[in-house]
């Protein structure tokens, strides 16, 4: 296994009161998966993706990533958030060598991977061009290109598709997917989007609220040339339904 989440849990302090936003999970993720994080407001899935980047320490449990304690985060990584976090002083190929300029990476090579990324991502001609003149795909696109060119291990993504339109939503899906097959990037993504999980990953790990909780974890085998209208597509989905509206059995793996 490449990721190890061990009985985590997570508790918050709000106004003196407990709040337990996770409660004994455990996963393991291989390397190369595309994993997405399903399921309603307030379930802990965010939660959980920022106890695997190290941004918050579980309060029980342990998780592991090749075998170390996961106990910050970790320049090898990196999370992509639903606010694309561009620098609006900065055109779009500064705004992508950004993830470059800590790591004493020469100007040389910080922009010859900047315009790769760029290029991969269909940006390629609009280096000089500055955020607030692109639309929120576009930025979201600017800001997998930075990740990108981190060239990092892990690629956290938190609800990045959320605030787009559907059918720009639709075609970045299709970008992420093509990126993750080509680079072979471990991908944990949440959602709250079933179709979207059905679509994207590997395997989906459906979550329920109060407390957090894995439900289930469904393997997803359509293939990689996924058809939104297929009829194995729309039983895959229904059973992810029929996933939430169950009551008990916890932790259950499934293969569709």
């Amino acid at each position: 296994m490449y990721i190890n989440i061990d009985n985590v849990s997570k508790r918050f302090t709000r106004k003196g009161k407990e709040f337990t936003a996770l409660d004994n999970v455990s996963l393991t993720i291989e390397r190369g998966e595309f994993i997405c994080l399903l399921g309603p407001s307030g379930c802990g899935k965010s939660t959980l993706l920022n106890a695997i980047a190290g941004f918050e320490p579980p309060t029980e449990g342990s998780i592991t990533i090749d075998g170390l304690d996961v106990r910050k985060p970790s320049s090898r990584n990196v999370t992509i958030f639903q606010n694309y976090g561009l620098l609006p002083w900065r055109n779009v190929l500064r705004n992508v060598e950004l993830a470059l300029e800590s790591r004493n990476v020469s100007r040389t090579e910080r922009t010859s991977r900047a315009k790769k990324y760029l290029e991969m991502v269909g940006l390629g001609n609009f280096l000089d061009v500055s955020p607030h003149q692109l639309s929120g795909g576009m930025q979201q696109r600017v800001a997998i290109a930075r990740a990108l060119t981190a060239e990092p291990d892990i690629i956290f993504m938190d609800e990045p598709f959320g605030a787009l339109d559907a059918i720009t939503r639709l075609k970045l899906q299709d970008d992420i997917l093509q990126i993750q097959r080509k680079q072979k990037k471990t991908i944990i993504f949440v959602t709250h989007d079933i179709e979207e999980a059905v679509y994207l990953a590997d395997r989906v790990v459906v979550m329920t609220p109060n407390p957090g909780k894995v439900k289930s974890v469904m393997k997803i085998e359509l293939g990689p040339s996924r058809d939104r209208t297929s009829e194995d597509f729309f039983r895959t989905r229904e059973k992810i339904f029929e996933i939430f509206n169950m009551t008990q059995h916890y932790d259950i793996e499934y293969t569709i």
